[in-house]
């Protein structure tokens, strides 16, 4: 397996999997009867962020899409939305994809990354994202409508890369220079 950019010649393999996994409604927010244009504007990212394809055989598996969580004072901390084929869920792709947006972010001089609304229902990506390091730093209940499961809590998470970055992520605006001491 290789985890590689996307290219646009991906895309229509990488469609079926968000059609997918959107349409189910029970991990993702997005509306549930998304276009394939509007999935697409949504799921492919512009630099500063990137989006990648897990392949094999010429086969997409997965798909992931990291960058930066927001603009501004907030462009030091990432965010990043995973997807895998759900004939082959279970066989570690999703933990691979996990690891390259962490390596990603990580290589950027990113402070840390927050997953901003992981349905508590999702409990094979909670136990994969509690395994690479987040932690659950909140929980908004009942602010997931799960269509089995009624309201579920959406959980905040966040994986905090303590000293491994010394430097600002390159979107961040520079800091002010050191005040001269006072004479």
């Amino acid at each position: 397996m290789q985890i590689r950019e996307f290219a646009e010649a991906d895309w229509p393999q990488v469609w079926p999997i968000v059609r997918e996994v959107v349409r189910k409604a029970d991990t993702y927010t997005y509306e549930p009867d998304m276009s394939e244009g509007e999935a697409h504007d949504s799921w492919i990212e512009s630099p500063p962020g990137q989006t990648v394809v897990s392949v094999e055989d010429g086969r997409v598996l997965g798909t992931a899409k990291v960058g930066p969580n927001r603009a501004g004072p907030g462009a030091h901390v990432a965010t990043a939305s995973l997807m895998v084929d759900a004939e082959v869920r279970g066989k570690g792709i999703g933990t691979e994809l996990c690891r390259y947006v962490l390596a990603w972010a990580k290589e950027r001089g990113f402070a840390g990354m927050q997953f901003n609304a992981v349905a508590a229902s999702n409990t094979s990506a909670v136990e994969i994202y509690r395994r690479l390091g987040f932690e659950i730093v909140g929980t908004v209940p009942g602010a997931f409508e799960h269509p089995e499961q009624g309201r579920v809590g959406l959980h905040i998470m966040y994986c905090d890369f303590g000293e491994v970055t010394a430097r600002p992520h390159p979107s961040a605006a520079p800091a002010d220079p050191p005040a001269a001491p006072p004479r």
